[in-house]
């Protein structure tokens, strides 16, 4: 062998050991980021936070929270969606995911060929608040107010497509109402709003708004699921309340750019099972009104479909669309 070959032959051996060795290298080495596709204080960040506090402390490694709000979630989706498959860039969102499809013509990412479904993370009912200066009491009383006034109730959102959003339009197919939709770029600076009397009303998550009802900020006057919520045993169901065929809960999951390795997934569906499945991780959940949902990535994705589709129809019958 002419020494320039042998040259090449151990330079291609020292280069086939330093990949062995960083292949070898456990899952995560450096700092894992989260990407939060609303702004912090809703609920995604709340769940978000708590997930990547447990996964930082499982992993030894920081796990941080990213914020990139807009255009109803689909900006920081997209980061996401064009990330590196290694695991060092997930995402944590709302069923927003679902509906941004239907709801936006030109999206820069295909939600099914884009993300790969990691797991659901958890699972709560919306709740029914107005601010204290409107004057109903009941949700007979609110749709009675807005049929006499059509277009003039106002009501927040976490955005165009948000959980907050779209609940709200099934809310007015199903009464049969028109309110004022006042979107935000997150469900905390929609709350703020609605705490200040700037807008009426809002359907938002338990976590963000029942402490606001609570200190007597806001007024509760339905849940939005199909049975009573455990944790509000005396508040009424919409359907309860006057409005039949209405439900429509919040759910939040975990996402990776697709590409992902099958072992990498299989890892990070284990290890995030893991810690929402644990006593402490349940009870801080409970605390903010969240049912913990660890699913598998191939049930995920079927549900992600199921979820698609119903909002889907609910988009088209609504006629709105994003820009």
């Amino acid at each position: 062998m002419s020494r320039v070959k042998m040259l090449r032959a151990l330079c291609l051996a020292t280069l086939l050991a330093s990949a062995g060795t960083a292949c070898a290298q456990p899952y995560p080495n450096r700092p894992v980021r989260i990407v939060v596709p609303f702004a912090p204080g809703g609920a995604v960040d709340i769940v978000a936070r708590l997930v990547a506090q447990k996964m930082t402390e499982a992993y030894g490694q920081t796990v941080v929270v990213d914020n990139r709000g807009g255009a109803g979630g689909t900006i920081g989706t997209d980061v996401v969606a064009k990330a590196k498959p290694d695991g060092y860039t997930l995402l944590v969102a709302s069923m927003g995911v679902a509906v941004n499809a239907a709801l936006y013509p030109k999206l820069p990412y295909d939600t099914l060929k884009d993300l790969a479904p990691l797991t659901m993370l958890a699972e709560q009912p919306n709740i029914l608040v107005v601010h204290p200066s409107l004057p109903v009491k009941s949700v007979r009383e609110l749709v009675a107010l807005a049929k006499a006034r059509p277009g003039q109730v106002s009501y927040a959102s976490g955005g165009i497509g948000s959980n907050s959003h779209l609940a709200t339009v099934l809310f007015e197919q199903k009464a049969k109402i028109r309110l004022l939709h006042v979107p935000y770029k997150g469900l905390g600076p929609a709350m703020t709003d609605l705490v200040g009397g700037q807008v009426q009303l809002i359907v938002s998550n338990v976590s963000t708004a029942l402490p606001f009802v609570r200190s007597g900020r806001l007024r509760l006057l339905a849940v939005t699921s199909k049975k009573r919520f455990a944790l509000l045993p005396d508040t009424p169901t919409v359907e309860e309340a006057g409005v039949p065929g209405y439900d429509s809960s919040g759910w939040y999951g975990m996402w990776a750019p697709a590409g992902m390795s099958a072992e990498l997934v299989a890892l990070l569906n284990r290890d995030v099972t893991r810690i929402l499945t644990s006593t402490a991780m349940r009870d801080q959940l409970a605390a903010q009104g969240l049912q913990a949902i660890p699913t598998p990535p191939e049930a995920f994705a079927t549900e992600l479909r199921q979820e698609i589709d119903k909002w889907a129809r609910v988009v088209k019958a609504s006629g709105v669309k994003a820009e």
